[in-house]
């Protein structure tokens, strides 16, 4: 599955009609029975109030079709048309012409009150919003901005499903200039979009679903077009390392997680953990020696490797005995719980000059400690791999958090590509970018992942799939999905609350199997 903005989605309407030769008002129709199943599929009760607010374009032809298809279900809807009729065009004045003809009722918003708009509200069950569609670009213009903050106001009250996208919601970027429907589900057509995933999208989105109206998928590649894809189980079922049965520890990976230091114990501990808990055969912990006893009662399950140190963070001292046994390890991470300390850069750039051929994984504040030396990784041609949240990509870029979010997307595949990495750009919707250019969006996680050393179990992760023999991108795509899903899951059972990076490493295995099948 791929994500697309309005730009893509006109192009592959255009191709459908002009090439394929299915007409619009044919996709209108089918768009419009879709939602109606999902309406029907949804309902909180046997006979539902529907309220249909359709607007003038495309969307509101959408909206024409659901309500009179909703009537011929044998339900009692009410379409309000937010424009005039004589801006009616195209396929939208057909189906509103088809909707006339049957002499079904129609609530006209310009010949009314808005308290008597707002009655009508009062009585639904269901209002669906079918009002801008994915043409929105800038502010919703008075009447539809006062209709729009009066739909909001029963967030919570009546189940509110957005047409396409929520109107007001940019379909490229996920920005919301002013006022936008906050939806309880989106029933996107063909492709979810961008902005579901960007920006502002995410809180107004709702559940989504991208459904079929007969524009084929194969299109995208007909047009040659450049989307991201959309993790999904299915995918990642056919990312996950294989586990053959007679397999042994040394078939399953040897990790080096190397991090740790006087005031940071814990962050590596759930890196190893995690490694552990998702399949790796063998895990190395690399510590400050002052921390090793903490760390070994922390974690019996690890092999430990105490190194020498400054102050409780590494030595360069140490980087010679850690060099000669690089070639035990199948994958390596570098950077959790490590801390900033006055000789960092220059261990780090040793350390980078010290490898072999493993895929590095470069977490926390490695990456800080590697922000003036971004050039010595591309010499390893994609077999490092960079985690950042969005700080420290920002200080990776010398730019501002909200320039990160406001570009997450050209940001990250022009970052991988310029320094030949695999990023995965961390955040409420995680972005993956290659060396190559593919971008990958994860559309799973909340917030029951937003505490400290949350980062450090996704890494360990990573490693652990990479040292089973996984290439980077199929190994991000499967930690990050595995890491958010997990997150879900055990959020359902403590609360939003209180899930903690310990509870997402034990639940790592249930999530497992549950993908597995």
């Amino acid at each position: 599955m791929f994500a697309a903005g309005q730009k893509e989605m006109q192009q592959m309407d255009q191709y459908t009609m002009e090439q394929l030769g299915l007409p619009g008002v044919v996709l209108m129709e089918n768009a419009g029975a879709k939602v109606v199943e999902e309406i029907v599929s949804c309902s909180p009760c046997e006979h539902p109030k529907v309220v249909v607010l359709a607007g003038g374009g495309n969307n509101g032809g959408d909206g024409f079709v659901i309500a009179r298809r909703l009537f011929d279900k044998g339900l009692n809807p009410l379409l309000c048309l937010m424009v005039n009729p004589k801006r009616l065009k195209g396929d939208a004045k057909i189906h509103f012409q088809v909707y006339l003809n049957r002499g079904l009722p129609i609530f006209y918003l310009q010949e009314n009150a808005i308290e008597a708009f707002q009655g009508e509200l009062e009585k639904a069950d269901i209002i669906i919003d079918a009002i801008l569609g994915t043409g929105v670009n800038g502010p919703v213009r008075p009447p539809l901005d006062l209709v729009i903050s009066l739909v909001n106001e029963y967030k919570g009250k009546k189940l509110v499903i957005s047409v396409d996208i929520p109107s007001g919601v940019s379909s490229d970027t996920g920005k919301v200039a002013g006022h936008a429907i906050k939806a309880d589900k989106t029933i996107s057509f063909v492709f979810p979009k961008k902005g579901f995933f960007l920006q502002d999208g995410p809180e107004y989105v709702g559940d989504w679903k991208a459904v079929d109206i007969s524009v084929p998928h194969s299109i995208v590649m007909d047009l040659g077009l450049d989307l991201p894809r959309i993790i999904t189980k299915k995918l990642v079922k056919n990312y996950l390392p294989e586990r053959p049965q007679h397999g042994h520890k040394g078939t399953f990976g040897h990790v080096l997680v190397l991090g740790g230091s006087r005031h940071f114990v814990g962050a590596p501990i759930f890196t190893a953990k995690a490694a552990l808990n998702s399949g790796a055969g063998l895990v190395t912990l690399a510590v400050p020696e002052s921390i090793y006893p903490l760390a070994a009662g922390q974690n019996p399950e690890s092999l430990f490797l105490p190194l020498p140190e400054v102050d409780g963070h590494f030595a360069r001292a140490g980087l010679q005995e850690l060099a000669a046994r690089f070639r035990q390890f199948n994958s390596i991470a570098v950077g959790p719980g490590m801390g900033r300390f006055p000789d960092g850069e220059e261990w780090l750039k040793t350390f980078i000059g010290l490898l072999t051929n493993q895929p590095l994984v470069v977490d926390a504040d490695a990456l800080y400690l590697l922000r003036d030396e971004l050039d010595l990784v591309r010499q390893y041609k994609g077999n490092v791999i960079f985690t950042p949240h969005p700080g420290e990509m920002a200080r990776l870029i010398n730019r501002t958090v909200r320039e990160v979010e406001a570009d997450r997307l050209g940001i990250a595949k022009t970052f991988a590509m310029e320094y030949s990495v695999y990023l995965l750009l961390k955040g409420h919707r995680s972005i993956i970018a290659t060396p190559d250019g593919e971008i990958y969006i994860n559309p799973f996680g909340h917030d029951a992942l937003g505490k400290g050393g949350s980062g450090d179990v996704l890494t360990g992760l990573i490693t652990s799939f990479l040292a089973q023999g996984t290439a980077p991108l199929k190994a991000l795509a499967a930690a990050s999905y595995l890491h958010a899903r997990t997150g879900e899951a055990k959020a359902k059972v403590l609360s939003h609350y209180g899930v903690t990076p310990l509870d997402v490493i034990e639940g790592v295995r249930e999530q497992l199997n549950l993908i597995s099948r």
